[in-house]
């Protein structure tokens, strides 16, 4: 069973074909998607893709948007999370790369996911770039308040984090960057993941495989993912779908096991 832990289909990309991406995903062997939430304000389209059977939704705010909401409440998230179709808290985080919210606002909502995640049990889904050190010590932090489970997704920090985050027992997950000709670094990282802890994922519209670098990306594209991480880690591609699959319902543990 392949499961893609993290699309965005409630983008206007798929706006004109969004049930063709999705038939063509099924048609894939893409058993399972995971609709991400990039803003509260957009909870209602993001769920809205999880009514079919198939895909699943979390709720939060991406570090981008968190100047949309600089005073988001736990609350707010735990409220919404009550929905069953909501798995996760997130996705939020750390982005010092494009700057687009005030860091220490970014920081502020991010720690608004952590204290939901907490409450709720939910996994806390993580994006983080350029910000190594502060993602470290916040996650420290807050899992030292009380422990919430953790998704770094689509991971291409550094081995240090990397490290830091699976002491407090995160999961990561693989996107299509690590098929690009450019990223050994982030294969290197790939290589000594947990195990048990590796999952897939094609953060569709962006960041196509090759051969599809450059196009809008969908989930029908996750088989090429899967062969790249079978072959970074020596696994067969039957032992990657098995394991990858094992991990998200390890994970997200509202998504029922089939």
């Amino acid at each position: 069973m392949l499961i893609d832990s993290h699309v965005n289909l409630h983008a206007p990309q798929f706006d004109e074909d969004r049930e063709a991406v999705i038939s063509r995903a099924l048609a894939s062997g893409v058993r399972l998607m995971i609709n991400i939430c990039d803003k509260v304000s957009n909870y209602e389209a993001v769920r809205a893709v999880a009514q079919h059977p198939d895909i699943w939704c979390t709720v939060g705010t991406h570090p981008h948007e968190a100047k949309e909401n600089p005073d988001l409440a736990p609350q707010t998230l735990i409220d919404i999370a009550a929905d069953p179709r909501v798995v996760g808290i997130g996705e939020c985080g750390l982005d010092f790369h494009y700057d687009l919210s005030p860091r220490e606002v970014q920081a502020a909502v991010f720690r608004a996911h952590c204290a939901a995640a907490r409450e709720t049990g939910l996994p806390l889904v993580v994006h983080t770039r350029e910000a190594d050190q502060a993602m470290g010590d916040i996650l420290e932090e807050e899992h030292g308040e009380g422990a919430f489970p953790i998704l770094m997704h689509c991971y291409t920090s550094g081995a240090e984090l990397a490290a830091r985050a699976a002491a407090l027992g995160a999961w990561f997950s693989v996107s299509g960057i690590a098929t690009f000709k450019a990223a050994e670094d982030v294969r290197s990282v790939i290589r000594d993941m947990p195990a048990d802890k590796i999952m897939l994922e094609t953060d569709c519209p962006y960041l196509a495989p090759v051969p599809y670098r450059g196009r809008r990306n969908e989930p029908a594209y996750l088989p090429h993912v899967a062969a790249k991480l079978a072959e970074i880690r020596g696994w067969s591609l039957a032992e990657t779908e098995a394991r990858t699959a094992e991990a998200v319902f390890a994970l997200f543990q509202r998504i029922p096991r089939p």
